[in-house]
């Protein structure tokens, strides 16, 4: 319950001495978990390079793999479809000469936009590219190829990688 085992004894037992009569000092996380937090934000980058997409459930579970992982992410070359999911993690960036594509979700080998899917991509963007994706993107099977700094435009949160 108690991650620091004097405040824990203090907080039990009641202040036996006057030194206590002052308020608590505040939780903090230990320090081991504290650098652990640090040391993954400051690891190697997991890089998604050329990233056709693929099943959109796959993808939102990656996602939160990569987000949970604390590192940081860096996506390069082509980012298509359910790739596009990756774009607004915090822990992300976008490379300067990616290209981003979007299009409707769709049952593989059919031109069947199964129901759902669409919504559920939906819930991972914001800004233009919301409402982009809402007035045409998720009615379109045809890919709509935009530049990383066209998908900066629209969504001005997404950060750009260095070089």
């Amino acid at each position: 319950m108690f991650r620091q085992p004097l405040l824990a004894a203090a907080l039990v037992l009641g202040c036996l001495s006057a030194a206590c009569a002052g308020p608590l000092p505040p939780l903090r996380a230990p320090a081991p978990f504290a650098d652990l937090h640090q040391a993954a934000a400051q690891a190697k980058p997991i890089m998604i390079v050329n990233d056709k997409g693929g099943n959109v459930m796959a993808a939102v579970q990656r996602r939160a793999r990569l987000e949970s992982s604390g590192r940081p992410v860096e996506i390069r070359g082509y980012c298509r479809s359910a790739c596009t999911l990756y774009l607004t993690m915090a822990n992300a960036c976008l490379g300067p000469k990616a290209t981003v594509g979007f299009h409707a979700p769709r049952l593989p080998g059919t031109r069947i936009i199964p129901p759902l899917v669409d919504q559920i991509m939906a819930a991972h963007y914001r800004g233009g590219i919301l409402r982009k994706w809402n007035d045409e993107w998720r009615h379109k099977l045809e890919m709509t190829k935009l530049s990383a700094r066209q998908v900066k435009a629209l969504d001005p949160q997404i950060r750009l990688c260095p070089r």
